[in-house]
């Protein structure tokens, strides 16, 4: 409608990692969105960004930075999304939170667009949640196999970028390539490679091991079964986006030296029998599912 406002939006954390990719996104979304402010810590206060092909200056993260925003998109560790989503819903803007604080909130939906949109509007909080993003990649196949034929069981083993660990993952990636570029003898002894690394770099890392010329079966932290939490995040996160809380999963997480993009195999069991072209055309029909299907 001729002079309708549009919703002004706040992505706070936009100067990290994954806030420098939604400026990318919004980018190409240019007639959404009226006004778009940038919020981060103290340290980031001036600097400027380009969105839109505007030039937009990062502004702190304060209670007053929220007047008058309809949406606030949270790409920032958990410890601020749990102090400032709610200063922002107190403000009056619907959060959009990317860290795992909310995830499993009972008054929080965790949400997939194309799986289960309808639960946007269950937010008693006022914010909606996103899931891992390990869990995110496999969601829009699954929810699209699951609405027809039930899932029963999943078996998945993820292969995990170093942006999974943020822009220090990235960093750190490229650190240990430098380091062991054109040294053909590494990899042949046991420990070389990771005394090499720790003697030019040190070992305070994001990662459990040396990831260049590695894979690390191990992505977050000890939890209860000897399971890490990034598995856990998956198994619980898949239970309550699908709808489906008794859904048997079993998850192996591993980080590779990849720098972005994560890729998964995954067994999954239905309750219903599904043949190969059946679950191939339900693919082919999903939203945001591209099939590439090149056997042999």
């Amino acid at each position: 409608m001729r002079g309708e406002r549009k919703p002004t939006l706040a992505v706070v954390g936009a100067t990290g990692a994954v806030g420098t990719v939604m400026l990318e996104i919004l980018s190409t979304r240019r007639d959404v969105w009226g006004e778009i402010r940038l919020l981060a810590s103290a340290r980031s206060v001036g600097r400027v960004l380009r969105c839109r092909g505007e030039q937009i200056a990062v502004q702190e993260l304060t209670e007053e930075a929220f007047d008058g925003v309809d949406v606030a998109m949270f790409d920032v560790p958990d410890a601020v999304s749990a102090q400032w989503a709610p200063v922002a819903v107190g403000r009056g803007a619907v959060v959009v939170d990317n860290s795992g604080t909310f995830r499993m909130d009972p008054e929080v939906p965790l949400v997939v667009p194309e799986v289960n949109p309808a639960q946007v509007r269950n937010r008693p909080k006022g914010i909606i949640a996103n899931p891992n993003c390990t869990t995110l990649t496999m969601m829009d196949a699954l929810g699209a196999l699951n609405s027809r034929w039930g899932l029963r069981e999943l078996v998945v083993a993820s292969y995990q970028a170093a942006s999974g660990a943020g822009q220090a993952g990235v960093d750190r990636l490229y650190d240990e390539l430098d380091v062991v570029a054109g040294d053909h003898s590494l990899g042949q002894a046991t420990g070389d490679v990771r005394r090499k690394i720790a003697n030019k770099l040190g070992e305070d890392s994001p990662f459990a091991a040396p990831l260049a010329l590695n894979v690390v079966p191990w992505v977050g932290s000890l939890r209860d079964g000897g399971w890490t939490s990034e598995e856990m995040k998956v198994r619980d996160e898949s239970r309550k986006i699908l709808g489906v809380p008794q859904l048997k999963v079993s998850v192996t997480c591993v980080r590779v030296p990849v720098v972005t993009t994560h890729s998964l195999a995954v067994h999954a069991t239905f309750e219903q029998s599904v043949s190969v072209d059946e679950a191939r055309r339900a693919l082919i029909e999903a939203p945001s599912v591209v099939v590439i299907d090149e056997p042999g």
